[in-house]
């Protein structure tokens, strides 16, 4: 019933048919994956395992590779994959933590369900959130989805325990409490969307304690002030690396700056719902139903969530439900987001029909999945009320139509991986092209230093077999700008592409440089490799 959280533990054989059946599906999504390979396609992604790279293999190896903008914790967490040269060309450095994300998110949802949900029901939810096909897409990459929402999922579930176990339970409580501190701070240095959710968590956690009594707590003021140090850190660590604390805000490489340098001057609006609440949140809220549902099926999937929340808030115990809601904390900050955060996100079916971004509407999984496991308690109990011998054949209809939904975007196309292949349709050609004339000039140039950007095309390094170090790069700082002064004399090949610094570099001191060839790409800009014609021996790798 609902009425009632779950007196006792989900036995050890349900956890291990969770476990299975979702480590199940995450392989067979692993191996599809690498069949078709499409690992790498996001750019996003492969600038994640490339950043994650750099931190060892580069001339200035440490903290200062992870760069200003995105968070760092996915990036460590790709760290030990990443050392494996192989797993790092290929991707499966990033499939090994996203799965795993993937894994225990799905233990998480259902943990939660079962929290107020029979298993009849609570396998609704469960089959709902492991088996949507972008989020087994996104598992098998190194984009970090699979991660935050797995951070969500366990950050709700231990809020519902410490609430429930705060007047009866002391240690547990403070156990959950930990838990929480610890999630908080991982969701922190994860993604953006993470601070709103620390702080209004957290603030609701003080609350509670102020409620209870227990505000005066050791442990409660510990976790405080390490949820607090988090962002200060991030501060702290651009103020430090970069000279400015908001660099991440308004650096170079922040989204404001980005729609700055890709907005076409007198066009109108960077992009849909700019400025306009409204707007994003309908671009928001369709591109959360294209992730998880067909087309057709959106609209109802939603208002069924929806309802099933809201019967679950009339019939459970509000005071731990009451922080599920934190699933649906997507829905404000994304129309916020777009609207005044340089956030866009452009879908096929409305202007300017296009694909970017689409990834973003996955972080309202969780709540669908939680609220349809209501909305199938539900129509159970009904069922049971009524016509108690035909219980078994509606759970297998809400399980058919699960599956069915499942088929139906997958058959229609994940919304996330159509973006993926046309994202890395700008990039395959020269990732094709450039690296084989690399290979055959660095095989007549033993441990030639090549010098180029690696932030736009990072996979025509590994590609060409070489490590970051023997490369001079935009991460190299002091290196690159001496390399920029003088190509000629600091490395053996130049790959520049038309208007990046090393193009502007090569056009201001073309000397000791000869033109190889040349690539073009429609849509894209130019690629051009050089040769030095100055002797080798000037041109050590610099440590």
């Amino acid at each position: 019933m609902t009425e009632e959280p779950i007196r006792r533990p989900i036995s050890r054989n349900e956890w291990l048919v969770v476990v299975a059946s979702t480590a199940t599906a995450s392989v067979l999504a692993g191996l599809w994956s690498w069949r078709n390979g499409a690992m790498l396609n996001y750019g996003d992604a492969v600038a994640h395992l490339h950043i994650a790279r750099r931190i060892f293999d580069s001339h200035r190896p440490g903290i200062s590779q992870l760069g200003s903008v995105w968070l760092p914790l996915p990036h460590l967490l790709l760290l030990p994959f990443v050392t494996v040269f192989a797993w790092w060309a290929n991707g499966i450095a990033g499939l090994i933590p996203s799965a795993l994300a993937y894994i225990a998110g799905c233990g998480g949802i259902y943990r939660l369900a079962r929290h107020w949900l029979r298993p009849s029901a609570a396998i609704v939810t469960l089959a709902f959130f492991a088996l949507n096909p972008n989020l087994l897409y996104l598992q098998t990459t190194a984009m970090t989805e699979p991660l935050f929402l797995c951070e969500m999922v366990w950050l709700t579930v231990w809020l519902v325990e410490w609430r429930a176990s705060l007047n009866n339970d002391s240690p547990r409580a403070s156990r959950r409490l930990c838990g929480i501190a610890l999630v908080l701070i991982g969701a922190v240095f994860t993604r953006y969307d993470g601070w709103i959710l620390a702080a209004l968590a957290w603030t609701g956690v003080g609350i509670v304690q102020l409620r209870c009594s227990t505000l005066r707590s050791r442990s409660f003021w510990i976790a405080s002030a390490a949820v607090v140090a988090a962002p200060l850190l991030w501060f702290a660590y651009n103020a430090i690396v970069f000279g400015d604390w908001l660099d991440f805000v308004r650096g170079p490489y922040s989204a404001a700056a980005i729609e700055m340098r890709t907005a076409t001057p007198g066009s109108g609006p960077p992009h849909p719902g700019w400025h306009n609440p409204w707007v994003s949140f309908l671009f928001f809220i369709k591109c959360a139903e294209l992730d998880v549902a067909p087309e057709a099926w959106g609209n109802f999937l939603l208002i069924m969530s929806v309802l099933g929340t809201a019967w679950a808030w009339f019939t459970t115990h509000r005071r731990a439900f009451l922080w599920t809601l934190l699933l649906w904390l997507p829905v404000p900050f994304y129309a916020y987001s777009i609207a005044y955060g340089s956030v866009p996100i452009f879908l096929p079916g409305w202007w300017p029909h296009s694909w970017y971004n689409t990834r973003y509407g996955m972080e309202m999984l969780p709540a669908f999945a939680l609220g349809l496991g209501f909305t199938g308690q539900f129509v159970l109990a009904v069922v049971r009320e009524f016509k108690r011998r035909f219980t078994r054949f509606a759970a297998a209809a809400l399980y058919a139509i699960v599956a069915m939904n499942a088929w139906e975007v997958l058959r229609a196309h994940p919304l996330t991986y159509v973006e993926g292949t046309k994202n890395i349709e700008s990039r395959r050609p020269f990732e094709v092209e450039i690296p084989p004339l690399l290979r055959s000039l660095m095989a007549t140039r033993p441990g030639a230093v090549v010098l180029m950007e690696t932030s736009v095309y990072p996979n025509l390094v590994a590609f060409s077999g070489i490590p970051l170090r023997q490369t001079i790069n935009e991460s190299d700082k002091e290196y690159y700008s001496a390399a920029l002064a003088a190509p000629a004399t600091h490395a053996a090949i130049v790959l520049a592409f038309d208007g990046d610094e090393v193009d502007r570099a090569v056009k201001a001191h073309p000397a000791g440089l000869e033109m190889v060839q040349r690539f073009e790409l429609p849509g894209q800009k130019a690629g051009t490799v050089y040769v030095s014609d100055t002797p080798l021996d000037s041109k050590p790798v610099e440590r």
